[in-house]
């Protein structure tokens, strides 16, 4: 790892148009661009043919997070004026950490209705970060009651209204908690993952819940400086002995999305091996890493300068990846979170 690695040594021009504003209909049928890691050589394919570089023995690690509806809109009690606040962190008793704009409405003591008054929220307190800790009170179940009045928290690079609020699902989620959609796994239909399956490539789900920092960019100049934000995952029993068998059984680990990437890879460096357990993560992988578990990675293409572009090139290699993004830029592939996905292999 050079010591002197910079944050612009990531970065690449990305035409505005290549930005995918909605996903693919149906999932499977976006493009996918296959790099070999060790050449660098590059294939253009589609995703439904993912299945012809899947091997009997080898396994799949899916993040089974579901994106929480945590955009809410309402109005504050005595005025009317217009807020926003956006769920980062549950904090247990019906109190949330959050965002909330515009932050002058939102001062400790002021009150808000949202849907209609099905769902009402006072400030209690602002953290250092300038973040709300908001005490909510409604009837029934408030996750219910977030998938009728919430709205996705969609990346601000995506302008147009989402028509359909399990477009930004992965097939298989379960685990509500995420601020922002495990993107790889988009691509899957349940059909999909039959004909794998058929073929016998076995599957692991982990959970990660992807918070709001996975969109956040690199301000220092040496990306060592940089802070990682933390996310909550966990990996069951099931997965790890899948994961564990597949190992011993010459398999390879095949990561869907840079999520699950870093939920098995945070395991094997807390603990060793992969085994069940449940904890925080701020781990961060750039050019120098040594992988302990991944042997291929299913992903998108990533914003320049973030910390998932320096993830993909410490698998690849910098130069495999800006290359492998060059052509892409040129062939038209769309880019980021609704956009074609890659498979690293």
């Amino acid at each position: 790892m050079n010591e002197n690695m910079k944050t612009k040594d990531f970065y690449y021009d990305l035409p505005q148009e290549l930005i995918a504003q909605h996903a693919a209909e149906p999932r499977d049928a976006s493009r996918l661009m296959v790099l070999d890691k060790t050449t660098g050589e590059i294939e253009h394919r589609r995703f439904y043919e993912i299945v012809e570089y899947l091997n009997p023995g080898d396994c799949l690690v899916l993040n089974d997070s579901r994106v929480l509806p945590a955009r809410l809109y309402g109005i504050k009690e005595g005025g009317g004026a217009k807020v926003e606040f956006l769920l980062l962190n549950p904090l247990g008793d019906d109190r949330w950490e959050t965002l909330a704009g515009p932050g002058r409405r939102a001062k400790p003591g002021s009150r808000f209705s949202f849907g209609d008054g099905a769902l009402e929220a006072q400030v209690e307190s602002v953290t250092e970060e300038g973040n709300r800790i908001v005490k909510f009170a409604y009837e029934g179940n408030f996750y219910s009651l977030l998938d009728k009045i919430g709205q996705m928290p969609l990346p601000h690079y995506i302008t147009a209204p989402l028509e359909n609020k399990e477009r930004y699902q992965t097939v298989y989620s379960r685990e509500i908690g995420s601020a922002a959609a495990p993107t790889a796994g988009l691509h899957f239909t349940n059909e999909l993952l039959e004909k794998i399956r058929a073929k016998g490539i076995r599957t692991a789900f982990v959970t990660l819940h992807v918070g709001l920092g996975t969109f956040r960019p690199v301000s220092a100049e040496n990306i060592l400086d940089h802070k990682m934000h933390s996310e909550h995952y966990h990996i069951g029993a099931e997965a790890a002995a899948i994961i564990n068998e597949t190992k011993a059984g010459g398999g390879r680990v095949i990561c869907v999305g840079t999520t699950s990437c870093r939920t098995v890879e945070s395991a094997a460096l807390q603990h060793g091996s992969i085994a069940e357990c449940d904890g925080w993560t701020d781990i961060f992988i750039y050019p120098g890493y040594r992988f302990r578990v991944l042997d291929a990675l299913i992903t998108n293409f990533h914003l320049p300068e973030s910390t998932l572009i320096m993830l993909v090139s410490a698998l690849a290699g910098r130069e495999n990846i800006l290359n492998a993004y060059r052509i892409a830029v040129e062939e038209k592939y769309r880019f980021f979170s609704f956009g074609d996905a890659m498979l690293i292999r």
